[in-house]
Parts: C-alpha cells; structure tokens; sequence
C-alpha cells in the first residue's frame, strides 16, 4: 500500500507543481505530512539537504521519502511519479509549440502566473527563515540562528553591491557550511 500511496502522493506533487521545486515546496510538504511520511523538523533537514546536494530538488525530496518508506522500490516509483507529469507535459507542449506559443490568451495565462510563483516562493523562504530562527512555531527566538542569518545575508546582498554579479552561490554555501561547522560543532 506505501508504494501506492507513495506513487498517488508525488504524482499529485508533479502535476500540480509549476514555477519549479521552490513553488512545490508547500505542496511536499502538503502530502508528505499528510501520510505522516516525515515531521516538519526532518523535512526541512530535507529541503536543506535537497538544495545542496546535485540535481532538482523536487526529485531528490521525493527520492528521499520514497528511500525512507519504500526502500529502493520507494524511491524509484516517487521519483518516476513526480517526473511523469513533467515528462508528459513537455511532450504535448513540444507537439503543440507552434500554435500553443504564440496564443494570446496561453502568453498572458503564463505572464500572470508569475507574479503567483515569485510570491508562493518568497513566502516559503520567509516561513523557512522564521521557523528556523524560532520566530514561529516555539516562540522562543534563536539570537545565534538570527545573527548568522542575517550576516550570511548582509553578506550576499553586499556582495551584490559591491560586484556586478555578486557572490558565486557555491562561495555562499561553502561559508555557510564553514560557519555552521564553526559555531555549532564546537
């Protein structure tokens, strides 16, 4: 039944995701806590493990939860399942690019999806900062948590300041890494 569930669980996930694995975020998190899959703290262990490690970060959540509930089986039928809407839809898309394209109504569906994508994403990036810097759920704020976040931050967007580009986000990660590694393991 858990593979069942896994496959109906990450297909929703997959079909009903658009704007990219940061829009889907909220829809993971959806199904995964309502199968009782993972608690909130370990899937956002998960959301941080799946943005650091190589590949699209939906896959490697739903590879992830499938491992955890369905072994190797588990894992191979959620990552097939929150791909195959992906797979199917860019066929039909690639079939129909011409005339799909260049409608009006399909340009100005797709332009006023945007604003919605930027904001579910930006609300998602908040909750995470606040839920992770105990601003939300305990009440009980981190001071430490609050500093660095802030500092990594005044960090990136000096960068930007500063440089044209900004700061290489693989630069960003490594001194986020190094100062996690500093402040917490000792």
């Amino acid at each position: 039944m858990i593979y069942l569930d896994l496959f109906i669980g990450f297909l929703e996930v997959g079909f009903f995701s658009f704007g990219g694995a940061y829009a889907a975020i909220p829809l993971i998190k959806d199904v995964v806590t309502a199968h009782n899959w993972l608690d909130e703290e370990m899937l956002t262990y998960m959301i941080a493990i799946s943005e650091s490690t190589p590949g699209p970060i939906m896959v490697n959540m739903a590879t992830y939860v499938g491992s955890e509930k369905g072994g190797l089986i588990g894992a191979a039928i959620a990552t097939a399942a929150v791909v195959l809407p992906a797979f199917f839809i860019i066929l039909l898309i690639m079939v129909a690019m011409n005339k799909f394209l260049k409608n009006r109504y399909v340009k100005a569906a797709l332009s006023g999806l945007k604003p919605c994508i930027m904001g579910i994403i930006l609300v998602t990036g908040v909750l995470m900062i606040l839920k992770n810097c105990g601003l939300l759920f305990n009440g009980r704020a981190d001071i430490l948590t609050i500093v660095l976040t802030c500092s990594i931050a005044f960090i990136y967007f000096g960068s930007r300041l500063v440089m044209k580009k900004g700061m290489n986000p693989i630069m960003l990660i490594c001194l986020s890494a190094f100062v996690g590694i500093v402040v917490y393991a000792f």
